[in-house]
Order: structure tokens, then C-alpha cells, then sequence
């Protein structure tokens, strides 16, 4: 059963959407000092084997006694029955996961939302651009490529830091680069000696882009004000409205659409996002009071 025509199954059954499967904490990765990665299984075998998930989806991850918020899923599709998700300790639910250790048990809701146009990506160039923790949704598409990487032209990540030491994944990012399969370029708000590359915001390398418009997807995710810039930029290099794609952050609290906290304009950002084509929302994006 799925709760959504032509989307992965919802581990917890369609007439209890709203009760989380337990989960446990098999990893933790250090990201940076606020950010950490948490690998996480299904308790339950059946349900484990049936998770499956899109890139660009998220989870509700709930804390017993404490609450629950909606995670991007940052590990690779392919590997489902680990779901990582990569979260910065920011609020409640969020510090109170950053307490916990490997072994804990958390709640899950969940695969839900659109995710990131991989289909519509095939045969054509792709440009990711990310800021900050918006690199994590954007981790499963780079795995999904990189394992099909004759199916897609080139492959651009353009990714932007506040400091050399808020980067997350800062080891794939280097192998990414050195292995040659898609372009890297990294940039920071603010450097140190040590860093070589360039220092700005993300937005200044869109700059260097030298695209061929009819045929590129971009990808976008990152904060709100990032967002917006990027998408004038790319806009204004002749990319089509429905070939550029933004993942929206908004305050969820069900995942399915009923509870209206994440509406956006006439949408709701939980399921007919976080991912949307910008011609989808091109006439509320730029509003300040949606």
C-alpha cells in the first residue's frame, strides 16, 4: 500500500499514518560542531525490508516525551534498510536528538513528500546547488548519479559554507572531486590560512556557469534568501521554469497534508513538496508574507 499513486511505501500502514515505528541509533557521524549525521534501522525486519525512499524525501523523526520534526534523508537510495539523516542541533526536537547515543530509539513516519526530477534528469546536464545543511537532501541525487553516471551529461555540485568547518561531508566531497565524475565547487562565507578555495556566497559561483539551458536540470536547496537568488540567477541564464527545482523548508507536522501548518499559497509543503518546480510556485515564491 502506498499512501501516494507512484511513491515508496509508507513503513507505518495507511490507516495509522500518525504512529511512528521505532527505530534504533547504529551510527553517529560528527559533521561539524552543530551537525551530526544519525544512521538509523528499522526495529522491525518486515517493515525494514519494505522501506524505500526518494531522493529529496523526508521523515518525521519523533523523540519519546519530547516531539517530533521533519528530516530530510541524507544516505543513498540504494541502501535503504540504513536511513541517515543529517541534522543540525537548532531546536527542541533537534538538541534533544543530539543527546542521544548509538543503541537510542527514535520514532519514524515516513518516506513522504515529492522528491528531487531524477527521471527528467536522464540524458541531460544536472547542477545541484546546495547551502549549508540543504547539501543533505541533495546527498541521495549524487549517490543515484554516480551510480548511473553514463545515464546523465555533466554534473555540476555547487556548494557554500558559512566556514571551512560547517562543510558536511567534507571527506565525500573531496572524493567526489577527485574522482572526476561531476564537477565540484565548494565556497565560504568566511576562511581561514588553510583554505585555498574560493571565499562568498554560493550565489557567486553561478557566475562561472557556462550552461546550455534547453537541456539542464538545476537543483536548489538551501536557506530561504539562497533560494531566492539562485533561482534569479539561473533564470536569468535562460533556464526553463520547469527545468529548475527548489526544496522548500517549512514548519511540518503531519507529512500528509491534513494539518495545514506547512501550506504554502494554495500548496502544502509536506506533500506536494518539499520539491517543486519553480514554474509550480514561480507566482507565490517571491512573496514575503508566504
Amino acid at each position: 500500500m502506498t499512501y501516494i499513486k507512484d511513491r515508496p511505501t509508507v513503513i507505518c500502514q495507511d490507516e495509522r499514518p500518525m504512529i511512528p515505528v521505532l527505530a534504533s541509533i547504529k551510527d553517529i557521524r560528527v559533521e561539524s560542531a552543530n551537525t551530526r549525521t544519525y544512521c538509523l534501522e528499522i526495529d522491525d525486519p518486515v517493515l525494514r525490508s519494505k522501506y524505500r525512499f526518494q531522493p529529496g524525501q523526508f521523515n518525521m523523526v519523533y523523540v519519546f516525551g519530547v516531539g517530533e520534526a521533519a528530516i530530510s534523508i541524507s544516505s543513498d537510495p540504494a541502501q535503504p534498510q540504513i536511513i541517515a539523516h543529517t541534522i543540525r542541533h537548532v531546536g527542541s526536537v533537534t538538541r534533544a536528538i543530539s543527546r542521544l547515543k548509538v543503541g537510542d530509539k527514535l520514532g519514524v513516519r515516513g518516506p513522504f513528500g515529492n522528491g528531487w526530477p531524477l527521471e527528467q534528469c536522464k540524458g541531460r546536464d544536472v547542477v545541484m546547488v546546495a547551502g549549508g545543511i540543504g547539501l543533505a537532501p541533495i546527498r541521495p541525487v549524487i549517490y543515484s548519479i554516480l551510480r548511473n553516471r553514463d545515464q546523465f551529461g555533466r554534473v555540476i555540485l555547487m556548494y557554500g559554507g558559512r566556514s571551512p568547518g560547517d562543510l558536511l561531508f567534507r571527506s565525500e566531497i573531496n572524493q567526489w572531486r577527485d574522482d572526476g565524475h561531476l564537477d565540484v565547487l565548494v565556497s565560504v562565507d568566511y576562511a581561514i590560512e588553510e583554505w585555498v578555495g574560493p571565499v562568498g556566497v554560493v550565489t557567486d559561483l553561478i557566475k562561472r556557469l557556462r550552461l546550455r539551458p534547453d537541456r539542464t536540470i538545476v537543483m536548489v536547496c538551501g536557506p530561504r534568501i539562497m533560494n531566492r537568488y539562485v533561482t534569479w540567477q539561473i533564470l536569468r541564464l535562460r533556464v526553463p521554469p520547469d527545468q529548475l527545482f527548489v526544496s522548500l523548508e517549512r514548519n511540518m507536522r503531519c507529512g500528509l497534508g491534513r494539518c495545514g501548518h506547512c501550506q504554502y499559497g494554495p500548496k502544502f509543503v509536506c506533500k506536494d513538496g518539499p520539491v517543486f518546480s519553480y514554474k509550480s510556485i514561480q507566482n507565490i515564491f517571491a512573496k514575503e508574507e508566504i
